[in-house]
């Protein structure tokens, strides 16, 4: 360990290289983690399928790449097709739970997280795939030392594109302030004439198409199988936790520190422990979470 902490300070470049890669990856963790703090803030649900729709939408265009359609023109497709299921879900299952108790949601959608999950395993099997898209990699000093894969360079220029089209949607379009009022006060916007029920629906439609696009861009970068949801679903609930609901530059924000952490973690302590990073960033910002309300607590006290 204390032998690649070395190398990092001894060659700059490669530190310089690994930053890079995370600010990449750290957009799409950010693309993903802000369509949770959407139907988080919003509907007060917490998604467990979260991830394993980031992984349909991934298969959905790989699939369509199999098929001859371009995966920059399937991301779309996905995003689309992720769009209507996650209507049909809406419908069918978490309509029924909104205004229960918050474990009655939690294990609802736990059972469309494993629903989804077995639904992906039988239709495309279990092993993982991935869409090559052969365009090489971008030599960013011009002495081979710090490579980067172009694909990942084309996601990182979508995520900000679709993070610019959201912000401008949230703030300047009539349902996306219908969706900001809802967040603040579900009861005085169905005073004010919003049909908070059509917001809900809207919302967890907006967030599978944001899930469909995030996982067409997953299978472009890494690859993707039935039941590696998890991962994502973990990421997302950490940066949404950290950064706060509603605050999408602090999800910004935090889903690119998490890409650079990763990256620095991976090559310090080794790959295999990327996870097990994640995993202790979700205890840390639980803890912290915990602390500060009971200061909180106290302090009223």
């Amino acid at each position: 360990m204390w032998a690649n902490i070395d190398l990092l300070i001894q060659v700059p470049k490669l530190a310089a290289g690994l930053f890079l890669e995370g600010l990449l990856i750290g957009a799409v963790f950010s693309l993903i983690a802000y369509g949770l703090a959407l139907v988080w803030g919003v509907m007060n649900v917490k998604n467990l399928a979260q991830g394993p729709f980031v992984i349909a939408g991934g298969y959905i265009c790989w699939y369509l790449s199999t098929l001859g359609l371009h995966p920059v023109l399937g991301m779309f497709a996905a995003a689309v097709v992720m769009w209507g299921l996650s209507w049909i879900c809406f419908k069918l299952v978490v309509s029924k739970v909104l205004e229960l108790d918050m474990f009655v949601s939690l294990l609802a959608t736990f059972g469309l997280a494993y629903v989804l999950e077995q639904s992906l395993s039988l239709a495309f099997t279990q092993d993982t795939q991935t869409i090559n898209l052969g365009w090489g990699s971008l030599d960013v000093f011009g002495d081979g030392l710090v490579l980067l894969a172009w694909q990942k360079v084309m996601a990182f220029a979508i995520c900000c594109v679709l993070a610019v089209v959201l912000v401008l949607f949230m703030k300047r379009s009539r349902m996306g302030q219908a969706i900001r009022a809802t967040a603040q006060n579900a009861r005085a916007a169905r005073v004010m004439g919003i049909d908070t029920d059509k917001v809900y629906s809207f919302t967890f439609c907006l967030n599978g198409a944001i899930c469909g696009a995030a996982g067409a861009l997953v299978a472009m970068i890494w690859v993707i199988q039935p039941f590696y949801g998890i991962t994502y679903s973990i990421r997302a609930f950490v940066l949404v936790v950290a950064a706060g609901l509603g605050n999408l530059p602090g999800v910004i924000l935090a889903g690119l520190g998490m890409g650079g952490l990763e990256q620095f973690g991976g090559f310090i302590i080794g790959a295999e422990y990327q996870q097990a990073l994640v995993v202790g960033m979700l205890l840390a910002v639980l803890v912290v979470r915990l602390l500060q309300q009971s200061r909180k607590r106290q302090a009223v006290a």
